[in-house]
This record gives C-alpha cells, sequence and structure tokens, in this order.
C-alpha cells in the first residue's frame, strides 16, 4: 500500500467519510428510483413524470461539469466549491419535502421534477470538487478504502430506515413521506458543515481557467487522450449496473409479483452499500479497473440467471430470485461507482484531474440519455430483452477493460 501519509490525513479521512456517507445518504432517500416515486404515487401524479425522475437526477448531475470546469479550476479553494453544492442540494431538497405537504397531482410532478433538476446542478459541483480534494488530502492507495467506507456509512443508515419502513403496518401516511424527505434534505447540511474542517492544502500553482471552450476543451480530451477516450467507453458499457435495476422491477411485475415495497427498495440498497462499500474499496485501491470489470460482469452474469429464472421458473421461485437478483445487481453497481471514482482520482493529478472529472460526467451525461433511450425502445418488446441488451454491453465493458493502464496502487 501506499507509504507516506498526507499532512491532516487521517483527520481529513474521518471527514471526508463523514461528509460524503451523509450525502449519499440524502442520495438512497430523496431518490428518484424508490421515495419519490412512491410519494408520486401517494399524490395522484400522472405516470409521466414518474419516468423522468431517474433520467433527470442523473444526466443533470453529469451534462453540467464541463461547461462548470473552467470556473471550477479559477477557485483556490475546491473545497468551498462542495460546500456550496452540499449545501444547494439541501435547499433544493428542503423545497421538495415542502411542496410534497401542499401539492398534488400535474402541480407536484412539474415543481419536483424542476427541483430535482436544481438538487442535480449542485450535485454537479460536489462531483468535481470531491474528486480533487480527496486527491489533495489522501493518498495513493488509500482514496478506494475511504470513498469505500462512506458508501457503506450510507448504506448502514439507509439499512436501518429501510427496516424500520418495512414494519410500517399500511400505507406509508403522507407527512411520513414528508418528514422522510425532510430528514434526507438535513444530510447535505450536515455534510456541509462536517466537510468545512477539512484542512485542503494551498494549490502549488495559480488556478488556470480553460483556455477553450467548455465543449472543445472536453471533445479534444475525448479524442486527444487516449487513456481518458478508454475509460469513459469502459464506463459507458458498465451503464449495465446502472439502468438493470428498473427493468428487474418492471419484470417482476409482468410476471405477477410485487417488490414494490418502498422498505425493501432500501433494505436492498442500504444493504448492498453496507457490504459493497468497503469491500470494493479495498479492491478498487489494488485494481480498480478489474474491480469494475469484476462487478460489471457478475451483474451481467445475474441479468441472465433473472432472464431465465422469470422465463422458465415457477412463480414461487421467482418471488425470491428476483428480489434476491436486484441486491446482487445494487451490489455490483456499488462496486463500479467505487471503482470508476478511485480510477479517475488516481488517473490524474491537479487541473488534469478536474478536467478529466467535468469532461467524463459531461460525456456520461449524453451517453446515459441515448443508451437509455436505446434500452427504452427494446424494453418495449419487453423488459427481458432490455436486459439482455445490457447484459450484452457489460459483457463488453467486461473485455475493453482489460486495455486500461492500472493507475492504482498495489500491495
Amino acid at each position: 500500500m501506499s507509504t507516506e501519509l498526507k499532512p491532516f490525513e487521517e483527520h481529513n479521512a474521518r471527514r471526508f467519510i463523514w461528509a460524503n456517507g451523509l450525502q449519499g445518504l440524502g442520495d438512497q432517500i430523496v431518490a428518484p428510483k424508490t421515495v419519490l416515486p412512491w410519494l408520486f404515487g401517494a399524490a395522484g401524479v400522472p405516470g409521466f413524470f414518474t419516468a423522468m425522475l431517474v433520467p433527470i437526477r442523473e444526466s443533470l448531475s453529469m451534462l453540467p461539469q464541463a461547461a462548470m470546469t473552467p470556473w471550477v479550476t479559477t477557485q483556490p479553494s475546491r473545497k468551498k466549491v462542495w460546500i456550496i453544492g452540499s449545501l444547494g442540494q439541501f435547499i433544493a431538497a428542503a423545497l421538495i419535502a415542502l411542496v410534497a405537504l401542499f401539492l398534488n397531482g400535474w402541480a407536484l410532478g412539474i415543481t419536483v421534477v424542476v427541483l430535482l433538476g436544481v438538487l442535480s446542478l449542485f450535485r454537479s459541483l460536489c462531483s468535481i470538487a470531491s474528486k480533487d480534494v480527496q486527491g489533495r488530502t489522501i493518498s495513493k492507495g488509500r482514496r478506494g478504502l475511504i470513498t469505500g467506507r462512506a458508501t457503506a456509512l450510507a448504506g448502514a443508515i439507509a439499512l436501518v430506515v429501510g427496516l424500520g419502513l418495512s414494519f410500517v403496518q399500511g400505507d406509508l401516511p403522507r407527512w411520513g413521506l414528508v418528514a422522510l424527505l425532510g430528514g434526507g434534505a438535513l444530510t447535505w447540511a450536515l455534510a456541509a458543515i462536517v466537510f468545512q474542517g477539512i484542512h485542503e492544502p494551498e494549490s502549488e500553482v495559480d488556478p488556470q481557467p480553460v483556455k477553450e471552450g467548455w465543449w472543445k476543451d472536453t471533445w479534444e480530451l475525448f479524442t486527444g487522450d487516449q487513456q481518458f477516450r478508454r475509460f469513459v467507453i469502459v464506463r459507458s458499457l458498465m451503464l449495465v449496473t446502472a439502468l438493470s435495476t428498473t427493468f428487474i422491477v418492471t419484470l417482476s411485475q409482468e410476471i405477477g409479483q410485487d417488490i414494490s415495497n418502498l422498505g425493501i427498495f432500501m433494505v436492498a440498497s442500504g444493504l448492498a452499500s453496507l457490504l459493497g462499500g468497503r469491500i470494493s474499496g479495498i479492491f478498487s485501491d489494488l485494481s480498480s479497473k478489474n474491480t469494475m470489470a469484476v462487478c460489471s460482469g457478475a451483474a451481467s452474469v445475474v441479468i441472465i440467471l433473472l432472464v431465465v429464472s422469470a422465463e422458465f421458473a415457477s412463480g414461487a421461485v421467482n418471488a425470491w430470485v428476483l428480489p434476491l437478483g436486484f441486491f446482487l445487481v445494487t451490489l455490483a453497481h456499488t462496486g463500479v461507482r467505487v471503482a470508476r471514482k478511485t480510477y479517475l482520482v488516481d488517473m490524474a493529478e491537479g487541473d488534469l484531474r478536474t478536467r478529466y472529472t467535468g469532461a467524463a460526467n459531461t460525456l456520461m451525461g449524453v451517453i446515459l440519455i441515448i443508451v437509455g433511450a436505446i434500452s427504452g425502445v427494446i424494453a418495449q418488446f419487453g423488459s427481458q430483452a432490455a436486459l439482455l441488451f445490457l447484459a450484452i454491453i457489460g459483457f463488453v465493458g467486461v473485455f475493453m477493460a482489460a486495455s486500461m493502464r492500472d493507475v492504482s496502487a498495489k500491495s
């Protein structure tokens, strides 16, 4: 493992874990795959707005990053950028909780989708700044472990919340959902307070803005930097873990099963983060590219087995196979997320790391919309067809990962 620690590294690591863990908990509570759809169902919001939640949340948290990068690179303190992003998410999430108390139907759907877009834009700032702060304060060889611990912390708390909800008899009352969303909003405010305590070293060079336009810089990085291009391509192919869980839930409904219980979803998500976060962090510090490949391949195998089970197994078997598969794919997604974050932080230093982060996430926002649209069209032939498509690109990602340079520290 890496040897010499940076000044205040243990102190900074604890702050980084707690701040990012709290932010991760907010992500799991104000969640477009679980709590917000549940709210929309209770408030009579049209299905169109439910379908918009995940694309808005994911793409708007990535698309603007290259455009934001020129401003971020002029800021001497990236910690302050992260704090601005966290406080912005707190305000947006608090407003979502507020409107959930008073609005219904179309009005609630439009307002929440807009506010979720605002939340995602501030999430972009945290995403750009987080990797640079981590690179400045945490030594290579420990970054995956730190990211994994933050993920596990968020998962542990979400698991407790999910278990509590699973014992609620009948439907959760509207005020209960509002209180849950309000609690989720507070996690971002607490995260900002914790992150403020990080000792960020002064930049060794004067901050310099990107000289070209942000899109030109993004495209030149992609076409001219082979290492960066391979990372983006492999990350795109590993969208299998991000997009498939929705189709697993839909598949279970198509064959007559019911797993649309809010507590069960949060338990599965929290348990996956708790178990996968720290383990994948350790393996990411050994080889982040291999961790991505193994998790993507495992998810693809699970998806194939789920499709086979749904086609040939009895309803009684699928009643436990499909929820288990949902958990396993979510676990694999946790591993992919931790590994790709570690790879990106280890791949470059200084402002180049910041440019990589913004450019990669902007490109991924575009690619996410494209792949999501393709899988949506294929899903017209059934969820099984969409899952098979995603499993195939996941397997391709495993083979493509072999061409990536191994940038992580080894023991």
